[in-house]
């Protein structure tokens, strides 16, 4: 039955304002559209843009350091060696570190335990690692944290209950109370059938929130069997499986967190004040290695997928500010260890492919456009991040408003970082130069 003129032929008043109506919704939620001037009335009041002398005055960014999960995390590690580097040459200060030039770090599987290392409170008051020694430490043990589905190397033996003196000589009875700033790092919790994420900000509100750092490296790098951990009073159980699984990319987690915790983070209102620094796993999909890939191999195709997508997401939300607030550090088409149907590679050959992936240009993905080469490789965008994080270092020492408040324990308790003090310092004299 044929409809009435008036259904089937709009008129052309009502397809313009369809047409108006589309554009704006397509804008703002595609590509982030932000002129709020569009959705008020032609009499509402304008809202006063900020002048650079505001701009002037603001306290500063908010930096966001967060490792994606992979195997080993030795391209993450080899990427930080060469940003501390760059960091205590343009400072002048040789004993800078990493957890200097961060407010907050994020890390999943393995990028969880580096992570750790690098913010985890020392006997001196200082970050227990540089990054030298984290790389030194993945490359001397022969890390290998895959929690898609196995457990090998060093985190097989770190995280046996059996053994597993690397790791309590390392960390010691730290919690997540002793880092140095916050830390977020996921894993998926089957207890509760959901992701979680360990956070600072929620251990030092009470116990119940608290987890030794150790038994926080063995929830994120959980393989098929589910790792059983407890808070430090007891009275919060999780039965965990690896961040790779639950967050293979936490960039995203920790823009949220930043964003939301005023407490902390009081001047984040968006992505403007943000400077996030992503570090890619560097693995390769390895789907055409092998004529049958193993379930492990897609699940960590998946979540190299996941990770990529979240990429994406976040180099969006960024628009104008994604060249100097948002930088991505990946490889393409190098694996540091090829899949079962391969032999593992040797240390010098890692480090000889680490120095391929660092000079490799970036595979970047545009909305409806494809996948294009970066204009730089990742030591140029390493080179000009430590620009970037000195010159905001430099705005907060003339500022004289604190851009971060770091959340201090609500319940006092005897800090355990100085039970690591005896271990840990024997162990990173023990670990050599790569």
């Amino acid at each position: 039955m044929a409809g009435s003129p008036s259904l089937m032929e709009p008129s052309s008043d009502a397809d313009k304002l369809s047409y108006e109506i589309f554009t704006i919704l397509e804008s703002k939620f595609l590509f982030g559209y932000d002129d709020s001037k569009i959705f008020l009335p032609e009499s509402a009041p304008e809202t006063p843009a900020k002048t650079p002398s505001s701009l002037e005055s603001s306290p500063g960014k908010i930096r966001i350091l967060s490792i994606d999960a992979s195997s080993d995390s030795l391209l993450a590690a080899a990427s930080l060696v060469r940003l501390e580097s760059s960091l205590r040459r343009l400072s002048g200060d040789p004993a800078a570190r990493i957890a200097d030039f961060f407010d907050i770090a994020a890390g999943s599987g393995a990028g969880g335990v580096l992570a750790a290392l690098l913010f985890t409170r020392g006997p001196d008051g200082r970050p227990l690692v540089s990054a030298d020694d984290a790389l030194c430490f993945l490359l001397k043990t022969g890390a290998v944290c895959d929690s898609t589905g196995e457990r090998k190397g060093l985190f097989r033996r770190m995280f046996r209950r059996s053994g597993g003196m690397t790791c309590r000589k390392m960390f010691g009875s730290a919690t997540l109370r002793d880092t140095l700033k916050p830390v977020l790092i996921p894993c998926y919790d089957l207890t509760s059938g959901a992701p979680l994420l360990f956070s600072r900000a929620d251990a030092v509100e009470a116990d119940s929130y608290d987890f030794l750092i150790r038994e926080v490296c063995t929830a994120t790098c959980a393989g098929r069997v589910a790792s059983e951990i407890r808070s430090v009073d007891g009275r919060a159980r999780i039965a965990a499986v690896g961040g790779g699984v639950a967050m293979p990319n936490p960039a995203a987690a920790a823009i949220t967190h930043v964003l939301h915790n005023k407490q902390e983070f009081p001047f984040a209102a968006g992505v403007e004040d943000l400077i996030v620094v992503s570090l890619g796993s560097g693995e390769q999909d390895i789907a055409g290695a092998c004529a049958t890939p193993s379930r492990a191999e897609v699940v960590r195709i998946a979540g190299n997928g996941m990770a990529d997508m979240v990429d994406q997401a976040i180099a969006l939300a960024f628009r104008q500010h994604r060249i100097n607030n948002y930088v991505r550090i990946q490889a393409n088409g190098f694996g540091l260890r090829s899949p079962k149907c391969s032999k593992a590679v040797s240390r010098e050959a890692k480090m000889m492919r680490i120095e391929e992936m660092l000079s490799q240009r970036n595979g970047e993905t545009v909305l409806f456009q494809g996948r294009k080469l970066s204009k730089e490789t990742n030591v140029e965008k390493l080179e000009r991040l430590a620009g970037e994080l000195i010159k905001e270092q430099d705005k907060r020492s003339r500022s004289s408003i604190p851009t971060v408040f770091i959340k201090q324990a609500l319940t006092p308790r005897t800090s355990s970082a100085t039970t690591a003090t005896t271990t840990t310092t024997s162990t990173r004299r023990s670990l050599g130069s790569p």
